[in-house]
Order: C-alpha cells, then sequence, then structure tokens
C-alpha cells in the first residue's frame, strides 16, 4: 500500500480509526459508480500526501455501498459527503466535490480546535 494513500476505512475498522483517534479525521464517503466521488480521488490522494507526516491527521475513505452501518449511522444521503472529525466527533461537512481548498479549509480549521486554549494570566 502507498504510504500517502488515504486511509481505507470500513464499518470494522471506524472506531479505531476514527471514533478513537486523538486528533483529525477527513472521511470521504464515496460509492464507486459515483462520477464526483471519482473525480475526487486525486484531491484525496494529495490530502493524503500533504497531511502524511502530520500524526494529528489522518484522511480516509469508506465505500458506502460496502460499509452500510456507518454510512446510515452518520445519515450520508448524499455523496461524495466528506465529515471532518476532531476526537472522534464530528465538527464539520462538506457536501460534492470541489476544489481541494474547501478540504483544506476544513482541516484547518479542525486542527486548530485541537490547539489547547492559551491563557493570559492578568
Amino acid at each position: 500500500m502507498d504510504a500517502h494513500a488515504a486511509l481505507t476505512l470500513t464499518d470494522a475498522n471506524f472506531a479505531a480509526e476514527v471514533k478513537d483517534f486523538k486528533g483529525v479525521v477527513l472521511v470521504d464517503f464515496w460509492a464507486g459508480w459515483c462520477q464526483p466521488c471519482l473525480m475526487m480521488v486525486p484531491v484525496m490522494e494529495e490530502l493524503a500526501k500533504r497531511y502524511a507526516d502530520n500524526h494529528s491527521v489522518k484522511i480516509g475513505k469508506l465505500d458506502v455501498d460496502a460499509n452500510t452501518v456507518i454510512s446510515q449511522e452518520y445519515s450520508v444521503m448524499s455523496l461524495p459527503t466528506f465529515l471532518v472529525y476532531v476526537n472522534g466527533k464530528d465538527v464539520a461537512s462538506v457536501i460534492g466535490a470541489g476544489p481541494i481548498s474547501r478540504l483544506e479549509a476544513a482541516i484547518q480549521k479542525a486542527l486548530q480546535e485541537l490547539e489547547p486554549a492559551t491563557t493570559v494570566a492578568a
């Protein structure tokens, strides 16, 4: 498997890879028959490459046809749907194909939520 490939998520590994992960996970809910989903493959590969060295970020893909439990749990109705998780909780969604900048912005916003709040002594 390519070290820079998006992580393949399934009903079986979703809890361990996403819900139990302390960090940010971008999950692409997709299907092989969905043309806009297929158009996003290079985008997901590029994001996986960009964040390969960041241990606080995972980029994953979940085939909704093969993994119905998770897609139903999150009420995924449109494809592609991208959900962003922070420390196991879904915090944002992006629906439909679009530029990499949309997903990058969602990841960066989620990373800001990970940073500990700083307090200033008076």
